[in-house]
């Protein structure tokens, strides 16, 4: 396993308060109950077949937008409405009835979660994920019960990469943004974390569109959840 990536200039460890993590591609490996539903939705509208990696590449923005991206096999293209609107509920019906069939927690996400609770840090869940989702997924795989505050992406106006889910959890925690860290996966995680005034790590295995997450704009890389708390501190 890699050492984690440091920013220049940053001062570790980070005194912070409260973590928040993303769900997909951060905690959860996700993409093959998602491929999984998005395979079954396409061979009911008599659409080409898609594979898991694909899929994964098109996941970050909420149901919605990875229903276009299969659709049309595009990151922006937006499908013809009418198939749209057939397209959504059968792919939601399809992941409800499979949402955590084979989805599990990535190496290092149990541990890490058991480290930050006995430390004292506050912890959250910010997911775009739909919370008729979010919900049963942290459930099933025994997640749910780690987090003071469950945020998915239909719960308020704007969701990542708008900073609003992370001002939301500062204004629940009573803290500062600088007081919070998001460790997340993806681009998304990260503008939205720098536009709240957050620190952000990021951790190399998720679903950043195919991308390597080195590019990115982050306080840390951190090859596991629980190498991230090696990095920070409780403030007092």
């Amino acid at each position: 396993m890699k050492a984690p990536a440091l920013k220049p200039g940053v001062r570790f460890p980070l005194a912070v308060k409260a973590v928040v993590i993303d769900l997909d591609g951060t905690l959860l490996h996700t993409a093959p109950d998602l491929a999984a539903a998005a395979r079954r939705m396409a061979e009911e509208l008599g659409l080409p077949p898609i594979d898991e990696a694909t899929v994964k590449a098109y996941i970050g923005n909420g149901v919605s937008r990875l229903v276009k991206r299969v659709l049309t096999r595009d990151m922006q293209a937006e499908p013809e409405a009418a198939l749209f609107e057939r397209a959504l509920p059968a792919f939601e019906r399809h992941y409800l009835e499979g949402v955590s069939r084979q989805s599990h927690p990535f190496h290092g996400v149990p541990e890490g979660l058991v480290a930050l609770r006995a430390a004292g840090y506050r912890l959250g869940c910010i997911t775009n994920k739909a919370e008729k989702f979010t919900l049963p997924l942290l459930r099933d795989t025994g997640l749910s019960g780690f987090f003071d505050l469950i945020l998915s992406g239909d719960i308020l106006p704007k969701k990542k990469p708008d900073p609003l889910p992370l001002l939301h959890a500062c204004e629940e925690f009573e803290i500062t943004p600088a007081e919070m860290l998001l460790i997340g996966d993806s681009l998304n995680d990260v503008q939205a974390a720098r536009a709240a005034g957050c620190h952000v790590f990021v951790v190399p295995y998720g679903y950043n569109r195919g991308r390597p997450v080195d590019e990115l704009d982050v306080d840390a890389v951190v090859p596991s959840l629980i190498e991230a708390v090696k990095l920070i501190a409780v403030k007092k």
